[in-house]
């Protein structure tokens, strides 16, 4: 088998949202960025929340002329 083929593996890297929320993990990289966690993803919070990028959500939103209250 060839040596150094894998890479490091971290026991401890931290990982970073965008809301705020860090925790620790493992991973081959010593510190990860995510835009949705699970203290902010609509899935495990229960609440609708529209994450827009690059304003896709506005083009649909006036492509079916549908109202946000």
């Amino acid at each position: 088998m060839k040596k150094d083929l894998h890479p490091n593996y971290h026991t401890d890297a931290v990982v970073k949202c965008a809301c705020g929320e860090t925790f620790v993990t493992g991973s081959v990289k010593p510190e990860l960025k995510v835009e949705v966690c699970s203290k902010c993803h609509p899935f495990y919070t229960g609440k609708q929340k529209s994450i827009d990028a690059g304003g896709r959500v506005d083009k649909f939103m006036k492509k079916f002329n549908i109202k946000m209250d």
